[in-house]
């Protein structure tokens, strides 16, 4: 989803190229996470003790498509079965469905994407990187499928592919990746003005839904829901709805954790269906300069004891995350520090064009095997350490932008420091890199600070929409898409496409009343 190096943009879908210099940069020091991560998942057979669904799970998980598919079968036909056990079997029936989608190459089309970059690849070298898994795949029902983007991930994940291109492409990414004066400028006035919340800046954003035309039947009613800002103190605020598309948008209350605007429009005959939401707010830089010798442990009060708590299925204290934990924390007491490490190794897992998330079982187990991620994986991997070193920790997400024309939608997250409070974290900006004349602090800007060309929509993962969505969602983890659905059922993301545009407001403008 982020962390774009040149992003040719093909339908709905970035394809990102990066430099070798750029991938050698991310990899160094990730030996640590090799050691323990670089493994392959394991077929393991379903355990007779296992429930029904998380049985099925575990085919699905293997590639035992067929298998599955006859246990869903079996388990739907049982007497009494309760409407949770039902929706959660057909919905991983929809999750075979969606990762054929995500897993449409063959090893001969998989070799053709490559040989677009590198002409003259070898089968042998092809080999050789895919049983190093640098070229994701699985084997479903005895058919070795590759994940669509990874031909491209390839070049992100390898400093011999990306040296082997014929024809490099220029790194290019979001700005804010790289150290530059917007970070200075916030740091500068936050130590000068004793204030977190700096440097605002005022915009107007529109999303524009766009529904295939016949994608319903002519007649029917599309459901939509469009992200929409959380008011969140000190980092958004003002937030006013301006306009929308068709009229009458219902924004959810302030206090939904995963906030949209709700809409409807009938679908008619060859025609696109179009949905918009304009919407203005201010938004905060925050920094905040952290000492760690002033850094204690945290009482875990009830408000915060949700956020060092396991959270099946995304956050769950496996036995390899606690010795990946116990493997790069070691020693260290300080809260702070072992932030710092925790950080620093998720960093260097190198980013990759993500599956959907909605296709994988457990996205922080997934990232600490497969040794990449994107920036909701690594996000929730983070989160997931973090909690389980008894540092409260969160979800945010939302949409991000730049002075350029970069934007993209992005996860970061928010970690919870006594005495400094709830602190943001982005950890695939990473550490920054300081410069001559640069405050050495500047490296950890990421690690307590943010900048202000982004807005979050959520404050949670996998929580319910006001109104209440009634058919599978297309993204079971995040919001910042938009979800869209009418009688017939959900309509998911090869469906519809969306676009973000933004403007920059005077300061006297910016203020609204909130939603």
């Amino acid at each position: 989803m982020l962390h774009s190096h040149f992003a040719l943009f093909l339908g709905k879908w970035q394809v990102r190229i990066v430099s070798s210099s750029f991938v050698l940069r991310r990899l160094r020091g990730v030996s640590i996470a090799l050691a323990i991560v670089c493994l392959p998942f394991a077929a393991v057979a379903a355990s007779a003790d296992q429930s029904p669904v998380q049985q099925v799970i575990t085919l699905i998980d293997a590639g035992q498509f067929k298998a599955a598919d006859a246990d869903i079968g079996k388990a739907l036909a049982q007497p009494g079965v309760t409407t949770d056990t039902h929706e959660a079997l057909l919905f991983q029936r929809e999750r075979m469905r969606r990762i054929l989608l995500d897993f449409t190459l063959d090893a001969d089309a998989a070799k053709a994407r490559v040989r677009k970059q590198i002409p003259d690849l070898t089968d042998a070298e092809f080999a050789r990187w895919d049983q190093q898994g640098l070229i994701e795949h699985q084997v479903i029902d005895g058919r070795t499928l590759y994940f669509k983007r990874a031909p491209n991930n390839l070049f992100l994940l390898s400093a011999e592919a990306a040296a082997r291109r014929a024809h490099p492409a220029p790194s290019s990414d979001d700005p804010m990746e790289t150290l530059n004066d917007h970070h200075r400028a916030a740091r500068r006035e936050a130590l000068a003005t004793h204030r977190s919340s700096v440097t605002p800046n005022h915009v107007r954003v529109t999303e524009t839904v766009t529904v295939h035309a016949d994608a319903v039947p002519a007649g029917e009613t599309i459901r939509a829901w469009l992200p929409f800002p959380r008011e969140l103190p000190g980092q958004q605020e003002d937030v006013r709805l301006v306009d929308s598309q068709p009229g009458g948008a219902r924004v959810a209350p302030a206090g939904t954790l995963q906030r949209t605007a709700y809409l409807e429009k009938q679908a008619q005959a060859g025609q696109p269906t179009t949905f918009a939401v304009t919407y203005e707010l201010t938004i905060y830089a925050q920094y905040h300069d952290i000492d760690a010798s002033k850094v204690v442990p945290t009482k875990i009060t009830p408000e915060l004891a949700p956020y060092v708590a396991e959270r099946a299925p995304h956050i769950v204290f496996t036995d390899d995350l606690r010795a990946y934990s116990r493997k790069v924390v070691g020693d260290e007491k300080n809260p702070y520090r072992i932030a710092q490490k925790l950080f620093a190794a998720v960093d260097r897992i190198p980013w990759a064009g993500a599956r959907e998330y909605s296709t994988i079982s457990n996205l922080s187990d997934y990232t600490l095997h497969a040794g990449h991620g994107d920036c909701g994986e690594q996000t929730m991997l983070l989160i997931a350490l973090l909690r389980l070193n008894g540092i409260p920790a969160r979800w945010q997400s939302g949409w991000i932008f730049s002075d350029g024309s970069y934007e993209n939608i992005h996860d970061w997250g928010q970690l919870y420091l006594a005495p400094y409070g709830w602190v943001p974290m982005d950890v695939t900006f990473g550490q920054l890199q300081p410069g001559k004349g640069d405050d050495p602090a500047l490296q950890w800007f990421y690690l307590g600070g943010l900048d202000a060309y982004r807005i979050a929509f959520n404050s949670d993962f996998s929580q319910p929409f006001v109104p209440p969505k009634q058919f599978f969602r297309s993204e079971t983890v995040d919001s910042q898409r938009g979800e869209l659905e009418w009688r017939g059922g959900n309509l998911y993301f090869d469906q519809w496409d969306y676009d973000f545009t933004w403007q920059r407001l005077p300061a006297s403008t910016g203020k609204g009343n909130a939603e």
